[in-house]
C-alpha cells in the first residue's frame, strides 16, 4: 500500500506514553490522554475532525475510540503475534471485567492482556472509557453489541449477504455513532438513526479501503453474493488483480455507501450547533474517500485510498466559513 505505514498496536502505543510513569493506578488524566494518543495514531481522519468539536467535549470522543480500537486490536492487529486461542482469550477476558466494572461501578481497572505474551497488568485506557459511558448515560447495549461484533472477528472470515454482513456493521460501526450522540447533543428523536447510518457509511469506506489489509488477515467484508453477481472470485484477490469485474463490484459498493452518506446528511440539523462543525467535516472527509478509490481506478491491492491534509484543511476551511455565515444571519438572542 503505496506510501502508507500501518500505526503500531493500541498496546504499543499505550506502553510508550506510559514510558517513565511511576506505576501504580493511572489517573484519570492519564488515561484520557493514552485514549487521545491512540485516536491520533490510529483515527486520523475522524481525529482531525474532532478538533473542530467543542473543547470540553472532545476528550469523550478520544474515549470512545481508545475503546474501539483497544478491543478491535486485541483480535486483529497485525502487528501482534498471539495465536487465534491467545486473542481469544485476551478479548474475552478484557470484555467480561470491562462489563463487571461497568455494572458494579468498579473504581477498579480491569485487567487486559499486554502487547506480547499473557502477561496480565491493570489497564490503562479503561477507566477513561468507563467515566465517559458512566458520565454520558451510554446505553449498555450499544456496548454490548459492538463486543459481540468484535468477538466474530475472531471466527467469521466471510459473510454470504449483505445482510448478513450488516449484522456485523451494527455492532462494529452503528452502535459507534449512537454512542457518539451523547457527546454531540442530539436535538430530535431521528437523530440516532442519522448517527448509526454514518456509523455504517464510515465502516463500509473502511472496507473498501481496507481490502487489501484485510485480506492479509484472511478476511473479506464485501458479501459473497455481490462477489458471485460481478464474477469476482477469491483468487483475484489472492492475485492482488483489479480486473474489470472487480472494478464493477467496487463501484456499486461504492454507490451503496453514498446512498448511506446523503441520508445521513439529514442529521446534521439535528445536533446541537456546537457539534454540526465537526460533524460535517468528518462526514465530508470519509466520504471522499470514496472519490480518492475511483481516482485510483479502484486499484485497492496497489495504492490505499487517503484524503490529503491540504484536501482535510479545505473542507475544514469551507465549514468553518459556513458556520461564521450562519451565526452572522441569526438574530441575537
Amino acid at each position: 500500500m503505496t506510501g502508507y505505514a500501518h500505526p503500531p498496536p493500541s498496546s504499543r502505543i499505550v506502553a510508550d506514553g506510559l514510558a517513565g510513569h511511576a506505576g501504580g493506578p493511572v489517573d484519570l488524566a492519564t488515561s484520557y490522554e493514552l485514549c487521545r494518543r491512540l485516536h491520533a495514531a490510529h483515527g486520523r481522519t475522524y481525529y482531525f475532525a474532532t478538533r473542530f468539536l467543542p473543547a470540553e467535549r472532545r476528550h469523550h470522543v478520544h474515549a470512545l475510540y481508545g475503546f474501539a480500537r483497544y478491543a478491535d486490536d486485541l483480535v486483529d492487529h497485525l502487528d501482534l503475534s498471539w495465536t487465534p486461542a491467545q486473542r481469544r482469550a485476551a478479548f474475552e477476558r478484557w470484555s467480561t471485567q470491562f462489563l463487571t466494572a461497568l455494572d458494579t461501578g468498579s473504581p477498579t481497572s480491569p485487567q487486559v492482556a499486554t502487547a506480547v505474551g499473557q502477561q496480565v497488568t491493570g489497564d490503562p485506557v479503561l477507566p477513561a472509557v468507563l467515566h465517559t459511558v458512566r458520565v454520558l448515560g451510554i446505553d449498555r447495549e450499544d456496548l454490548g453489541a459492538f463486543l459481540r461484533s468484535m468477538a466474530m472477528d475472531l471466527t467469521v472470515t466471510r459473510y454470504r449477504t449483505y445482510d448478513d454482513l450488516g449484522e456485523y456493521v451494527h455492532g462494529s460501526a452503528a452502535v459507534i455513532g449512537a454512542m457518539m450522540l451523547p457527546v454531540l447533543g442530539p436535538t430530535h428523536p431521528d437523530a440516532r438513526a442519522r448517527a448509526m447510518d454514518l456509523g455504517i457509511a464510515f465502516q463500509l469506506t473502511n472496507f473498501l479501503r481496507d481490502i487489501s489489509e484485510d485480506w492479509d488477515r484472511g478476511r473479506i467484508y464485501l458479501p459473497l453474493e455481490d462477489l458471485e453477481r460481478f464474477e469476482v472470485g477469491e483468487s483475484d484477490f489472492q492475485a492482488r488483480h483489479v480486473t474489470a469485474g472487480f472494478r464493477r463490484l467496487l463501484a456499486f459498493e461504492v454507490a451503496r455507501t453514498r446512498a448511506l452518506y446523503r441520508r445521513a446528511e439529514q442529521g446534521w440539523t439535528m445536533l446541537e450547533p456546537a457539534s454540526r462543525t465537526g460533524i460535517r467535516i468528518a462526514h465530508r472527509c470519509y466520504a471522499e474517500i470514496l472519490d480518492r478509490l475511483e481516482v485510483a481506478d479502484y486499484q485497492v491491492f496497489h495504492v490505499r485510498a487517503a484524503v490529503p491534509t491540504h484536501r482535510k484543511l479545505a473542507i475544514a476551511a469551507s465549514e468553518l466559513t459556513r458556520r461564521r455565515a450562519r451565526q452572522a444571519a441569526s438574530p441575537p438572542t
